[in-house]
């Protein structure tokens, strides 16, 4: 008897004396073809530069705050401070069942005495609970960002040492700023470059604690970054705010002021739509949470204190806002369908099928 694998080899012995010349001419041709397309190089080195600014700019976006840098409504702050650390955990593409179970089980987490109600107390505790999470990441995130700008490691990163490696990610040499700078030479950068190194500046004096050195310690570099972390820099940020929303130039906001961030021309319905929502929910926050004292004006203090990621009192607020939202049957608690329900607030995903789900996952 022949095994059938014998029989086969025999049948393709002619055959397999040219796999290795087959092999030689195909590895011939690949390496043509490699040799032939040229290395994307420059696309690696933008890649590694804008990896390298992103770790040394200040970021646009903090989470955990109710405006951002530029004055505009932080869109995603209800998801941020419920979320937490699990802010991206609920993707569109996710299964919906383990999406709606993980849902559930926040819901039991916040619900401390397990009475399948939210209170506005639970979540106040929540809200704090998840704003202190993104704080301990920012923390975690700057340390990382101060070793890779304090080359020699004491501790201490000095303004032209910080101006060496932002002029690096713009794709200067490192080594010819160095070099201009301690010569004192005029360095050469376009109008933008030298416009943000200026704002830069303002911003490493206001980290720099008295006495004021212009070395920025690892702590006080995480206040330039994230200024949610330092009394200080919170109150610099609602001042450059202010004085971008202020027309009359009184240091404080009225409600045209704050309302009429422009958001560009609008040219269609939908545009007109945008500008329509844009002037009706910032006209919500100025009357409902920003002016305390409903007086029709927003000092710096008040946005102070509105901006204050870890402000008890507005975590409260905020806690009875997101609970009215959800809160149909207006019993000012938050239970399991009403949550799954406006899942698309609390998480930033529509999950289908609520009110049968909400007894599968419980």
């Amino acid at each position: 008897m022949v095994w059938p694998w014998v029989a086969m080899a025999s049948r393709w012995g002619p055959l397999v004396g040219l796999a290795p010349c087959c092999l030689w001419l195909l590895g011939a041709v690949l390496l043509m073809d490699a040799s032939a397309r040229p290395a994307n190089h420059s696309s690696t080195r933008e890649r590694a530069a804008h990896r390298e600014e992103s770790e040394i700019l200040p970021p646009d976006h903090l989470n955990g705050v109710k405006l951002e840098m530029d004055g505009h409504l932080n869109r995603g702050f209800h998801q941020e401070v419920f979320l937490g650390k699990d802010l991206g955990g609920f993707d569109e593409d996710a299964e919906p069942r383990r999406s709606r179970r993980k849902l559930m089980v926040i819901f039991s987490k916040v619900d401390v005495n397990t009475d399948r109600k939210i209170s506005a107390k639970e979540m106040q505790r929540w809200i704090m609970e998840k704003t202190a999470e993104h704080f301990q990441e920012a923390m975690e995130e700057s340390k990382t960002h101060f070793r890779a700008v304090d080359p020699d490691g004491d501790g201490h990163v000095s303004w032209d040492e910080y101006k060496v490696k932002f002029l690096a990610s713009k794709g200067h040499s490192e080594k010819e700023v160095a070099d201009a700078i301690r010569l004192n030479e005029e360095l050469k950068v376009d109008e933008e470059t030298q416009e943000v190194l200026e704002n830069l500046k303002d911003r490493w004096y206001q980290a720099d604690s008295p006495p004021a050195d212009l070395l920025l310690t690892e702590e006080e570099f995480l206040s330039f970054l994230h200024p949610e972390h330092s009394r200080g820099m919170l109150r610099f940020m609602v001042k450059e705010i202010v004085r971008d929303l202020d027309q009359d130039g009184d240091k404080q906001l009225s409600l045209p002021e704050f309302i009429s961030l422009p958001v560009g021309t609008v040219e269609n319905q939908q545009g007109q739509d945008i500008d329509d929502n844009w002037v009706k929910d910032r006209k919500k926050e100025f009357e409902e949470l920003i002016d305390s004292n409903h007086d029709g004006i927003v000092t710096a203090e008040e946005l102070e204190s509105y901006m204050d990621p870890m402000n008890e009192y507005n975590a409260l607020n905020e806690a009875k806002q997101m609970i009215a939202v959800a809160d149909e049957n207006q019993n000012h608690h938050l239970e399991p369908e009403e949550v799954l329900k406006y899942s698309e607030f609390f998480t930033g995903s529509k999950l289908v099928d609520y009110a049968r789900s909400v007894h599968e996952e419980f």
